[in-house]
């Protein structure tokens, strides 16, 4: 059975840094592209950054480029996710998710979710 546990959420100033886990269980990061989606208050869950899982290419969406790291420890099945320069905007729930990976047209990649966690919320007040 798959399972996707995330911890690391809270509340933190903006201009702040935060650092979310993803526990993976039930397949390796060999198998599927692994990543962060977040959903803000009364928008849409959109994709923040994921993994390649058949080299190991990371990706951004162009609002976290720069601030946002993301990492994996396979011998942890644990992905991370490490938060700098928090703004307002980055508030939301932060939802780690595995499943095929594909190009865009643009040339950017992203994982087609196939498996979700609960999600941590992240906060940053204005």
């Amino acid at each position: 059975e798959v399972q996707l546990v995330e911890s690391g959420g809270g509340w933190v100033q903006a201009g702040g840094s935060l650092r979310l886990s993803c526990a993976a269980s039930g397949f390796t990061f060999d198998d599927y592209a692994i990543g962060w989606f977040r959903q803000a208050p009364g928008k849409e869950r959109e994709g923040v950054s994921c993994i390649s899982n058949t080299d190991g290419s990371t990706y951004y969406t162009n609002s976290v480029e720069g601030r946002f790291t993301i990492s994996s420890d396979n011998n942890k099945n644990t992905m991370y996710l490490q938060m700098n320069s928090l703004k307002p905007e980055d508030t939301g729930i932060y939802y780690c998710t595995a499943g095929p990976g594909s190009f865009r047209p643009d040339g950017g990649y992203q994982v087609v979710p196939r498996y979700w966690g609960l999600g941590t919320q992240v906060i940053v007040p204005a």
